[in-house]
């Protein structure tokens, strides 16, 4: 008969596709995830893996089961007594970059109420955290949301806010009229190999804009920078917490009325049970 401690090691071993770096994961010997996966195999009567090549691979009757395996293994941890609203141990939150500051003080705060939180903050893509979560490299991520993704059912999502795309110049540019403005001044574009930028690329198309390109980056912050030198303009998400309202080197102009709005919110894994953690970030961050 498998042992839950079996399927927890399967697990590893299919993710990483060694025995080596599963071992680390399980707290294992190398010797001791190989002597269980032939138990493994010889309780389920069939052969998982395949050992001939340099990496583990899974046999197709490996791959077969391997759905089947994370399903139990969900199922128990919905099972496992967790008080859902304890503050402490080990939680790894993820961010696009845009948001990671606004996080990183809600966490902060989290950290000085919950002392024995133990508080990982990482930044990537949306897509990647995306990834991230299903796999358990991350707990809980704030992502923009794409609006055509539908997310499996292993992961839920919740809304935090919404962010309107405006238009972002130097006060040294008087016109009002942001096709104008456009048209006629150097486009600092948001990277369009991610959703943010995506958003923008679509607001662009929506408005019937021309834009004179002139630099495409990566980073929100960098880009308002360069507006600030009168470098050039830029369509951007009116950041939860900027103040660029108040710049006295920057001037928002709307774009559209009503508003192209970027949403943000946070995704985890539906089994996660950590709740008390997710709702202080959801209120939080929605009461700044």
């Amino acid at each position: 008969m498998p042992t839950l401690r079996m399927l927890k090691t399967f697990r590893a071993v299919a993710k990483t596709g060694s025995f080596a770096a599963a071992a680390e994961k399980v707290a294992l010997t190398q010797a001791a995830v190989s002597l269980q996966m032939r138990g493994l195999e010889q309780a389920l009567g069939r052969q998982l893996f395949d050992r001939s090549a340099r990496q583990i691979a899974l046999t197709r009757q490996g791959r077969e089961i391997q759905p089947k395996i994370e399903q139990i293994l969900d199922l128990l941890a919905e099972l496992e007594p967790q008080p859902a609203a304890l503050m402490q141990g080990p939680v790894t939150i993820g961010a696009v970059v845009s948001v990671i500051g606004a996080l990183s003080l809600v966490v902060a705060s989290l950290k000085t109420a919950h002392p024995q939180l133990d508080v990982r903050l990482l930044s990537a893509r949306s897509d990647e955290l995306a990834v991230m979560v299903e796999e358990g490299e991350v707990d809980i991520a704030a992502v923009v949301a794409r609006p055509d993704e539908v997310l499996p059912d292993t992961l839920r999502w919740t809304s935090l806010y919404t962010e309107p795309l405006v238009l972002i110049v130097s006060r040294e540019v008087t016109d009002t009229d942001p096709l104008r403005i456009l048209r006629n001044h150097g486009f600092l574009r948001f990277d369009r190999r991610v959703r943010t930028g995506r958003v923008v690329e679509q607001a662009l198309q929506s408005l019937g804009a021309t834009v004179n390109e002139y630099l495409e980056l990566n980073s929100i912050e960098t880009i308002a920078a360069l507006v600030r030198e009168n470098v050039g303009v830029a369509v951007l998400p009116l950041l939860h917490r900027a103040n660029w309202q108040t710049d006295p080197a920057l001037r928002v102009v709307p774009i559209a009325n009503p508003p192209i709005l970027r949403t943000v919110g946070l995704i985890q894994r539906a089994s996660y049970g950590h709740s008390g953690i997710t709702e202080a970030i959801i209120d939080t961050l929605n009461a700044s």
